[in-house]
């Protein structure tokens, strides 16, 4: 089973909190839609580059893609 780790960037002086915050709203997407794999998180990459991410699997990601707009995916172990 392939994951896929869609990943939302959020910039500028609030970044890492809209991140932060953007990571509660996956987790609620999650439970709504049962969804199996629940693997959410966000990380600061500076002080003005935050990132908000969801793991889905290969079969799930067209449909969470669609729903939630990420910006950009890339393949996980």
């Amino acid at each position: 089973m392939k994951k896929i780790k869609l990943i939302w960037d959020f910039r500028g002086p609030d970044a890492a909190k809209i991140a932060e915050h953007h990571e509660i709203h996956l987790k609620e997407y999650i439970v709504l839609e049962e969804i199996l794999l629940n693997i959410t998180g966000y990380e600061t990459i500076n002080e003005l580059h935050a990132i908000a991410f969801m793991v889905v699997t290969e079969e799930n990601m067209i449909a969470v893609r669609d729903a939630l707009k990420p910006h950009r995916g890339v393949y996980c172990d």
